[in-house]
């Protein structure tokens, strides 16, 4: 759905016997986890709930940044980046991005337009912290549903772009990663039963959809196969893949990964996936910080 949780925290989950202090993030409503492995430190971004909500709906206006060595003691890098460095947006920072090419830091986001609609934009910088500012002047990508964008560079170099809710879509990245490559086209990806799960109920108020998809895919790779995570079944949500042995399918529905978790009314979940030091790390959110909420 084209929502996003007022959230609580995140909670982060090993593979192995050893677990870190959950949540790791206690002092601010976060969501949206998006890690990434540079120089040898994990930066988690994440979107940002704040303390009180406009209109009872998501007041979430910034994305955050935090920062390990050792999964366990964490960083706090503050606001890295608001949705007004990009001046065609009027806000809804949701679930976004960011991944290291060539001396630059791109951080691929959806926001919401001045004019209205749903929009994915890119921003830039020389750090992985910030200061970030609008890699375009405009929104890479618009149209509705175009949010939760996961970037992947693959192996030969080519980069890739993956986003939507209800539908899911995807697009090569120019080697610039600002554009992307107009031949190649959008591809929208045929959602069907057997490449992402069975939906037990096939019609909602927002589209029928015919698979277990719903948002906020995250795409890696992993002993020569493609891994797409995603949340999966409706409201609530629980945690699936699918695999592949090319980056863009044919999708092969996998299994469910996590279970619905309702702490505090959360009834959004969100993946992010990488592999550090040896283990290999999944991070999601829930809703039991005190005071938050679905």
């Amino acid at each position: 759905m084209n929502i996003r949780l007022r959230i609580t925290f995140w909670l982060m989950f090993l593979t192995v016997f050893s677990i870190a202090q959950n949540p790791i993030i206690q002092t601010n409503y976060t969501a949206d986890p998006a890690p990434m492995v540079y120089n040898g430190t994990v930066y988690l971004y994440t979107s940002h709930d704040e303390d009180t909500t406009v209109n009872n709906f998501f007041t979430m206006n910034d994305w955050r940044c935090y920062s390990t060595t050792d999964m366990v003691n964490w960083t706090d890098h503050g606001s890295v980046l608001s949705y007004k460095v990009f001046d065609w947006s009027r806000g809804d920072a949701w679930a976004g991005q960011c991944i290291y090419r060539n001396g630059k830091f791109y951080y691929y986001l959806p926001v919401n337009q001045k004019n209205g609609g749903n929009a994915i934009g890119v921003a830039v910088s020389d750090s992985p912290t910030g200061p970030f500012k609008d890699a375009l002047g405009k929104p890479m990508l618009i149209g509705y549903g175009y949010i939760d964008p996961t970037v992947f560079i693959d192996d030969d170099g080519q980069a890739y772009l993956y986003w939507g809710n209800p539908n899911l879509w995807h697009v090569k990245l120019n080697e610039d990663m600002i554009s992307y490559d107009l031949n190649y086209g959008i591809v929208k990806e045929d959602l069907r039963d057997d490449n992402f799960g069975y939906r037990a109920i096939k019609q909602d108020a927002y589209n029928y959809r015919t698979a277990a998809y719903e948002e906020g895919p995250w795409l890696f790779k992993r002993n020569n196969l493609y891994y797409l995570l995603y949340p999966a079944g409706g409201v609530p949500e629980h945690l699936a893949y699918s695999k592949a042995k090319s980056i863009t399918g044919s999708w092969t529905y996998g299994d469910t990964i996590m279970h619905v978790i309702k702490q505090g009314g959360a009834f959004t979940n969100h993946p992010g996936y990488i592999e550090f030091k040896g283990k290999s790390y999944l991070f999601y959110h829930n809703g039991a910080l005190p005071g938050g909420g679905g």
